[in-house]
C-alpha cells in the first residue's frame, strides 16, 4: 500500500477521534470519546502515527476551544502506552484488553484532572485539594470512555487486513522491505563503543530540549515582563489621581494639625475611595521625606494593620535606602518589587509639586502581586503541559524520520558490505543481488554512498575474473623477477636499497645533468656514531639492532624510498623534486627526533640513536656531476660530527 493511503487511513482516525468528540459535546455526555482514533491508529502502526493522530485531535480542537491544546499530553500518552501494549500482543484477543483499558484509564484520568485543576485553579494546594475531590469520579468516568475506545479500536483492527500493519512498519522507510533474517542481523548488530542511532537520537533530544526551554523560558520572561509593566501602568494611574486629590500647599497645616487641619478629612475620603477602586491596593500613604525620617501626612488604614498619626515621623523603609537621596531632594524614583512580611508588593512612590516646583511631599501605594505570582504559576503549567505534548510529538517523528533515512540504510549498506562473500562466482553474483535488491532512495550523500558501493562492487567482480587469470600467469615471473632484484638493489640487514641501487640512481642524475634537461635534488648524508663501540661492547647482534633503528628513524624522516646504505654505518638519502626545498626542514626534524630518543633514559644505548649529518642541494652553476654534490653533503656532515664531538668534550 502506498504512503498516501496510509496517510489517509491516520487521517481517518483523527476524524473518528474529533467526531467522537462532537459527538460527546452535543449530548453533552460526562465522557470525551476523542482517543478511538488515536488508540487504533497506535495499535495499528506503532509510536509515530498514533503520537501524530493524538497530537492533531488536540491542535484540531483548540481552534474552536483554545484550551484543548494543553490537553495534548493527554493523547500522546495515549498513543505511547497503547503502542507499548500492542507491540506486545495485547491487541490479539479480547482478554488481554482487561489489562489495557484500566491502564488507559489511570494514565488519561489522572493526567487530564490534574492538567484541568492546575488550568482551572489559581494556587497550588487549592488544585491537590480539587483532584483529591475529582479523582474517583474522573476515573468513574474514564472508564466508560476508554473501554468504548478500546473495544472500538479492537473492532477496527479486526476488520483492518493485516498487510496494513505490516505496511504502516514500513511508513517513510527509503528502500525496499528487508528479510525476515536481514531485519534480525541489522537490528541486533553491535558497535565500537555507541551506535549512530544513540549518537542521533540524543543530538536530536538535546536539540528539540534545547529550543523548546529557550522558546518556554523567553514566552516566560515575556509574560512576567508584560504583566509587571501592566502593574505598574496600574499602580501608576491610581497614584497619579491620589496625587491630584492633595493641594501642595496645605501640607504643613495636615503634618501639624493632622485631622482637624481644613479640608484633611475630604482629602482623606477621596484617597479611600482610591485605594478602595482596587482589591489589589494594600497600602497608600503620604509621606514627606526629610533628613530626620518620613513625616507621616496620610496613612491610611489596611484590614491587617492601623495607619500611623498625621506628623508622626518613621524611619525610611529599608527598600527605599538606595533612593535615600533623591527622595530627600523630592526627585522621582522608579517602581519598587519587595517581597517581605509585608507581601509581595510593587510600591510606587510619585512626588507632589507647588507652583514653584518644590516637592512638597510624595504619595505612594503599595499594590499586591500576589495574583500575578499566581497567574505566573498557571502560565507555567500551561507551558509544561503544552511543552511535554509538543516536545514528545517532535521527538516521535524526528525518531521516525532518523530511523528511515540514515539508521537503517546505514546499517543495512553495512551489512551488506561486511557479509561480501568471494568465495565463488555463484556467492559474488548473489551479494551483487541483495545490494540492488536494498533499492536506497533516500536522494542525499546515504543514497550516493548506497550507488557508490554497488558501481564499485560490480567493477570489482567485473575485473576479478582478470585479474586472476592475469594473477596466475605473471605470479611466477613477478616473483622470480622481485627475489632478484630484492638481491641485487636491497641491503639485507636494514631492508633498504643497498650502494648497487646508489650507484644507478646517481647515474640517472649525471646522464640528466649531462643532457641538460633541467633536474632538482639534494644529497643527505647519515653516518652513524658509535656502532664501534655497541659491536665491542654488546656484540654484533646488538650493533646490528642499533644499526636498523638508526635506519628506522632515517627512513621515518626521509621516507623508506629514498634511503640508501652505502657503507657499514653510512646511509645516503637522495631528494628530488618538490622535496628538496624541505631538505633542512627534514634534517632538522631528524635531529629533533634523534635528541628525543637520545634523552629518554628508559630507552637501552642500542636503542637510542646518534648520528652526524650533512645535506647539499644540486647547483647547476657549481656541481659538474652528482658526485660533487655528495662530496659536499659528505663534507658538512663531517663538520657536524667534529662538532656533536666538541659538544660531548
Amino acid at each position: 500500500m502506498s504512503n498516501g493511503k496510509l496517510i489517509l487511513i491516520c487521517i481517518g482516525g483523527l476524524i473518528l477521534n474529533l467526531v467522537g468528540s462532537l459527538v460527546a459535546e452535543v449530548f453533552d455526555l460526562p465522557i470525551y470519546l476523542d482517543t478511538s482514533g488515536t488508540i487504533f491508529i497506535a495499535a495499528l502502526g506503532g509510536y509515530a502515527p498514533g503520537i501524530a493522530v493524538g497530537f492533531f485531535t488536540n491542535l484540531c480542537k483548540a481552534f474552536f476551544e483554545p484550551s484543548q491544546m494543553y490537553f495534548c499530553s493527554v493523547n500522546v500518552f495515549v498513543a505511547i502506552f497503547t503502542t507499548f501494549f500492542a507491540r506486545r500482543g495485547f491487541f490479539n484477543n479480547i482478554g488481554k484488553l482487561l489489562i489495557i483499558i484500566p491502564s488507559l484509564t489511570f494514565i488519561a484520568g489522572t493526567l487530564d484532572l490534574l492538567i484541568a485543576d492546575f488550568l482551572n485553579s489559581t494556587s497550588f494546594l487549592k488544585s491537590v485539594n480539587e483532584f483529591e475531590t475529582d479523582f474517583v469520579e474522573n476515573i468513574f468516568n474514564e472508564v466508560f470512555d476508554k473501554s468504548f475506545s478500546v473495544l472500538l479500536a479492537f473492532a477496527l483492527l479486526k476488520l483492518t487486513p493485516a498487510q496494513i500493519g505490516e505496511d504502516f512498519r514500513v511508513l517513510g522507510q527509503r528502500q525496499a522491505p528487508l528479510s525476515e533474517e536481514m531485519k534480525q542481523v541489522v537490528s541486533e548488530q553491535s558497535y565500537l563503543s555507541s551506535s549512530l542511532r544513540t549518537k542521533t537520537l540524543a543530538i536530536l533530544m538535546l536539540s528539540s530540549l534545547f529550543a523548546s526551554s529557550t522558546i518556554a523560558l523567553i514566552s516566560y520572561l515575556l509574560f512576567k515582563d508584560t504583566a509587571i509593566d501592566e502593574r505598574i501602568k496600574t499602580v501608576d494611574g491610581m497614584v497619579a489621581v491620589a496625587v491630584n486629590e492633595i493641594n501642595p500647599y496645605h501640607v504643613d497645616d495636615f503634618i501639624e494639625f493632622g485631622r482637624e487641619a481644613d479640608g484633611y478629612k475630604k482629602t482623606e475620603e477621596k484617597l479611600y475611595a482610591i485605594k478602595n477602586s482596587s482589591t489589589d491596593a494594600r497600602y497608600l500613604y503620604v509621606y514627606r521625606i526629610l533628613e530626620d525620617g518620613c513625616h507621616v501626612v496620610f496613612d491610611l488604614n489596611a484590614a491587617n494593620l492601623e495607619g500611623d498619626k498625621p506628623g508622626q515621623v518613621i524611619e525610611l523603609d529599608e527598600s527605599l535606602l538606595p533612593y535615600r537621596d533623591d527622595l530627600i531632594a523630592g526627585r522621582p524614583i522608579p517602581p519598587i518589587i519587595t517581597d517581605d512580611k509585608y507581601g509581595y508588593l510593587l510600591t510606587l512612590f510619585k512626588p507632589v509639586y507647588d507652583d514653584e516646583g518644590d516637592c512638597q511631599c510624595y504619595v505612594a501605594l503599595d499594590f499586591s502581586m500576589e495574583m500575578l505570582l499566581e497567574y505566573t504559576h498557571v502560565f507555567i503549567i500551561k507551558l509544561l503541559a503544552l511543552f511535554a505534548g509538543c516536545f514528545i510529538f517532535i521527538f516521535a517523528i524526528g525518531r521516525a524520520f532518523v530511523e528511515n533515512n540514515i539508521i537503517l540504510p546505514v546499517n543495512t549498506i553495512a551489512y551488506c558490505a561486511r557479509n561480501f562473500s568471494y568465495d565463488s562466482v555463484a556467492a559474488r553474483e548473489k551479494n551483487i543481488e541483495t545490494i540492488k535488491n536494498l533499492k536506497i532512495h533516500t536522494g542525499d550523500e546515504i543514497e550516493n554512498l548506497y550507488l557508490a558501493l554497488l558501481r564499485t562492487t560490480e567493477n570489482v567482480l567485473r575485473y576479478l575474473e582478470h585479474l586472476q587469470k592475469a594473477k596466475i600467469q605473471v605470479a611466477d615471473m613477478l616473483g622470480k623477477v622481485f627475489a632478484m632484484d630484492e638481491i641485487a638493489h636491497k641491503d639485507s640487514l636494514t631492508g633498504v636499497k643497498n650502494k648497487t641501487a646508489y650507484v644507478e640512481r646517481i647515474a640517472e642524475l649525471d646522464e640528466k645533468i649531462s643532457a641538460g634537461v633541467g633536474v632538482e635534488f639534494c644529497i643527505i648524508m647519515v653516518d652513524v656514531n658509535y656502532l664501534k663501540r655497541v659491536n665491542d661492547t654488546y656484540g654484533h647482534e646488538i650493533g646490528n639492532t642499533y644499526l636498523q633503528n638508526a635506519c628506522r628513524l632515517t627512513c621515518a624522516v626521509f621516507g623508506a624510498e629514498n634511503v640508501y646504505r652505502v657503507g657499514g654505518d653510512e646511509f645516503v638519502v637522495i631528494l628530488a623534486g618538490e622535496k628538496v626545498s624541505l631538505s633542512k626542514y627534514f634534517v632538522a626534524q631528524f635531529k629533533s627526533e634523534m635528541e628525543h630518543k637520545l634523552s629518554n633514559e628508559s630507552l637501552a644505548l642500542w636503542e637510542k640513536v646518534s648520528a652526524a649529518v650533512g645535506v647539499a642541494i644540486y647547483d647547476p652553476d657549481k656541481d659538474k656531476n652528482a658526485d660533487e654534490v655528495f662530496k659536499r653533503a659528505d663534507k658538512e656532515m663531517y663538520e657536524n660530527k667534529l662538532a656533536m664531538k666538541a659538544a660531548r668534550t
